[in-house]
């Protein structure tokens, strides 16, 4: 048995926001109360059993973060990060629950690869779900065994990396989605208006000497599927959203349908392309980072539920590769252990949202979308949560990841996770909060 003392209990499923003691036996939560009110201490939470006691006092608790787009490169590339090493990555970050994309090498259109990442991912201390690909090979114009892949243990689909050019397989595959019931989600970038990917067309592009990505690649795609959503009543998730056009297309169309839904990553509520021009290759991501009132407009769009998830977009690259020459380099940045920090810097602190709506775009919206018992604190539910110091400062000199490609990196952050639980087992941070 655990007995977290002590703790300000954040739970945005139940509202709950004040003080507790939470008491975990076994992967469950068996007992939550005031302060005091469980009477328990070391060695005295029943006969012959053992209470190991952490001690909270300061500390947030919250269910256990669930990121909802992560990638782990695994199969194919595991000098960038594999699944286990991904996997420390979010338990450092306070994270308890991934949706992996699939565009893996190979990529997860079969139910043999999918199989592989599922029973790889189950030997991890946190809790690793995917997606399965959307068309064969992401090649855009055949649709994978939706069903087949949904038995096989799928949570979701998505061709995340690459969009999917041609409507009518959109169509076809939001409509065989709806019936299968599960979420569809979507990289929106057309390259039609792509000359060089991972920089804004605008002032950052004009600093390199380049054409950079036009903010039209994502707007006309967005309203595409966004149509074709509202035709088949189909749930879909719109990623990464870098436009203050896509966040208003977004709001419109959530007037419409409540299975409408929308990412904001911490990168594009936390930076605009001047980081672009500051940072390089170590700030290059599809879609990229745009003018600082679309980044206003991301933020306005989490505070008023327009953009109800945040996630990462983890995406892990060697030194090496981000070495190369600007348009040379992959885009792509980790953010597994940065995620929570930059939520409470640049929405908590400044008054946008409270903590309670933070959690609640970092976990409960993501494991309502994905149907995962997550994202909630209650007696007799899991015992994933995460423990941190919403004021604590701190600089990273090295992520748990196996890369190391973030602009963050050596930079001074407020608000740091100091203990992960899941399945009722410390996997991080434990000596940060253990009773003396």
């Amino acid at each position: 048995m655990i007995l977290i003392r002590n703790c300000r209990l954040v739970d945005p499923a139940s509202g709950v926001d004040g003080r507790r003691d939470i008491l975990i036996d076994g992967e469950r939560i068996a007992r939550i109360a005031g302060p005091g009110e469980l009477g328990l201490s070391e060695n005295q939470a029943a006969p012959d059993v053992c209470c190991r006691i952490l001690e909270a006092d300061g500390l947030i608790a919250a269910p256990g973060l669930v990121d909802a787009h992560v990638h782990f490169r695994d199969p194919g590339a595991p000098k960038k990060e594999d699944i286990f090493t991904g996997a420390a990555a979010a338990a450092a970050g306070g994270v308890t629950s991934v949706v992996l994309m699939a565009n893996t090498a190979p990529c997860v259109d079969n139910p043999e690869t999918l199989s592989y990442v599922i029973e790889k991912g189950k030997r991890t201390a946190i809790r690793v779900y995917t997606c399965a690909n959307v068309t064969a090979e992401m090649a855009g114009d055949e649709l994978v065994d939706m069903a087949a892949l949904k038995r096989g243990g799928a949570v979701g689909f998505s061709d995340d990396g690459k969009p999917v050019l041609d409507s009518g397989i959109v169509r076809r595959a939001m409509q065989e989605a709806a019936r299968l019931h599960m979420p569809v989600s979507l990289h929106e970038e057309d390259p039609a208006y792509i000359r060089n990917n991972g920089i804004n067309a605008g002032r950052a592009a004009a600093c390199y000497g380049i054409g950079g990505s036009d903010r039209l690649a994502e707007i006309g795609m967005v309203r595409r599927d966004l149509s074709i959503a509202l035709e088949t009543g189909a749930t879909v998730v719109i990623q990464h959203i870098s436009a203050r056009e896509s966040v208003e297309l977004v709001r419109q169309a959530k007037r419409e349908s409540a299975r409408i839904h929308a990412e904001a990553t911490p990168h594009h509520f936390s930076l605009n392309e001047e980081a672009a021009v500051r940072f390089g290759t170590m700030a290059k991501m599809n879609p990229p980072l745009r003018e600082e009132a679309d980044r206003l407009a991301i933020v306005e769009g989490l505070r008023d539920g327009t953009l109800d998830l945040i996630a990462t977009d983890h995406a892990p690259h060697t030194a090496e590769e981000k070495a190369r020459p600007l348009t040379e380099a992959p885009s792509g940045i980790i953010g597994l252990e940065t995620s929570l920090a930059l939520g409470l810097m640049y929405l908590v602190r400044p008054g946008y949202l409270t903590v309670s709506d933070l959690i609640r775009r970092m976990s409960t919206n993501p494991a309502v979308l994905y149907g995962l018992d997550a994202g909630y604190v209650a007696e007799g539910g899991p015992a994933d949560l995460v423990l941190f110091d919403e004021k604590e400062e701190w600089t990273p000199e090295r992520f748990v990841s196996r890369s190391q490609n973030s602009p963050f990196l050596g930079q001074n952050l407020t608000g740091r996770v100091k203990a992960t639980v899941c399945r009722g087992k410390v996997i991080y941070g434990e000596e940060a909060v253990a009773a003396p």
